[in-house]
């Protein structure tokens, strides 16, 4: 399960990703909006729960340029929230950085691209190895901090 959600930004972008994983195959937790204005860092919340939880095994989250939405994520203790804009970024922060959601800005990116990074995103599997030290460490900072 893939938890995705979005601000009124990215409601357009949020439908479209939506039906092209749906047709791969993906099942989805839609945790809004469906359009009504809403503050970002309350879908963030949401989304990153089911992630943390184990119900939705990575999470998806659109606002306009998707600062904020990376920004508020990235404050919940265990995500590795990535903000992406191209094929390279989506690839490698899953494979180095093991990253469990990832961000898109809905007033940067064309639609076609967003589909095309959330399906390299949740398709891409995490390297492990050295990599494992540095999420290590990251996850260390959260404690202390």
């Amino acid at each position: 399960m893939i938890a995705i959600g979005c601000d009124h930004a990215g409601v357009e972008m949020k439908k479209a990703i939506m039906e092209t994983l749906i047709e791969k195959g993906y099942k989805i937790e839609d945790l809004g909006t469906d359009g009504a204005p809403c503050d970002y860092p309350v879908i963030a919340e949401a989304v990153c729960e089911r992630v943390i939880s184990g119900s939705c095994e990575k999470g998806i989250l659109i606002c306009g340029t998707g600062i904020g939405m990376s920004m508020a994520a990235n404050k919940i203790n265990g995500i590795r929230a990535a903000l992406c804009s191209d094929s390279f970024s989506a690839r490698f922060t899953r494979l180095h950085n093991d990253a469990n959601v990832m961000c898109l800005g809905a007033r940067v990116l064309g639609t076609g691209l967003a589909c095309e990074l959330a399906e390299i995103f949740l398709s891409t599997g995490f390297e492990g190895g050295r990599h494992q030290r540095r999420i290590d460490l990251i996850a260390g900072l959260e404690e202390k901090n």
